[in-house]
């Protein structure tokens, strides 16, 4: 037995590296070439199935954005549009700060919520804003859900309490519902309790009728003071976004000197029909996107951003 040991281990290490060589030689091992005499290796034409890997992800970003155009350019012709809106890229991993815009601080205002008409950004999108909430229209809840088209609303109570309902279906479709105020009412002309009444208990009634508090608001007309700004960040508001153009069934009016776009500009509409309007709530989101689509801008989301 002692003289036949070495070629026993002779044999036992042959046998091995055989064994070894055939594993690292698999077409993914990346250690060897398949032996192209056993045929096709797995995965090759004629060769076996390979085993079926982990579960692939769902569609990438860009996968996702095609099959959502290729839907908004049929609902783009559906509800009239001029051209098919362009599609915003996606939101930033970290949202940009925003400060006060230069002109609408108020005194020893560094610690409240910032006052802004445009969020910082150098993606070619805007935002698109509707106050109030009197013209509750189920058109417009379907064209914007086939359009793809995200919006933000800031309601005040006393327009919205004939039908939560109008707006409970608009939050199930993904729009952010926001404070402004419970009777609209010019803010500056009210004391500070009277003013902690018209935005902390809307803020508190929004809560109660959609299950989250907002932590945007518009104050009425555009107008506040620093008691404005410090009874909206007691009850829990963390910005007041303002707006740079505002839109119309029939025309736009515009805030800055050059009557124009820019990166990170936000749109004010209203929840308005042909009782205030020479047109539709439809009517207008036609006029607004062909503005923007025409100058070569995407809508986003504004709670992404800020």
């Amino acid at each position: 037995m002692k003289r036949r040991r070495p070629g026993s281990l002779v044999l036992a290490a042959l046998l091995v590296a055989v064994i070894g060589s055939g594993c690292a030689a698999g077409p993914d091992g990346g250690a060897g070439a398949p032996d192209k005499r056993d045929g096709p290796a797995s995965g090759q034409p004629g060769g076996p199935a390979r085993q079926a890997g982990p579960a692939r992800a769902p569609d990438t970003y860009a996968q996702e954005v095609r099959r959502k155009q290729a839907a908004r350019a049929v609902a783009a012709k559906k509800w009239g549009l001029a051209g098919v809106p362009l599609a915003a890229p996606a939101p930033p991993a970290v949202k940009p700060r925003i400060t006060t815009r230069e002109g609408f601080e108020v005194t020893d205002g560094d610690a409240l919520p910032p006052v802004f008409t445009t969020v910082p950004t150098k993606e070619r999108i805007v935002f698109l804003t509707m106050d109030d909430g009197a013209e509750k229209d189920p058109e417009l809840l379907r064209m914007m859900t086939e359009l793809g088209i995200p919006y933000s609303a800031f309601l005040s109570d006393y327009v919205i309490n004939d039908d939560y309902g109008y707006f409970a279906q608009m939050q199930k479709r993904g729009v952010t519902l926001n404070n402004h105020t419970l009777n609209h009412r010019y803010l500056p002309g009210l004391s500070y309790d009277e003013q902690k009444k018209e935005i902390c208990d809307q803020q508190a009634r929004i809560e109660k009728r959609y299950g989250k508090r907002p932590t945007l608001f518009r104050p009425p007309y555009g107008n506040y003071n620093r008691d404005t700004l410090a009874v909206a960040k007691s009850c829990g508001v963390t910005a007041v976004p303002l707006w740079s153009a505002e839109a119309f069934p029939d025309h736009m009016e515009w805030r800055e000197w050059d009557r124009d776009l820019h990166p990170g500009d936000i749109i004010l509409t209203h929840f308005r029909g042909r009782e205030d309007w020479e047109g539709s709530m439809p009517d207008m989101i036609r006029r607004v996107m062909k503005t923007v689509t025409d100058k070569g801008y995407a809508v986003a989301r504004l709670e992404d951003y800020v």
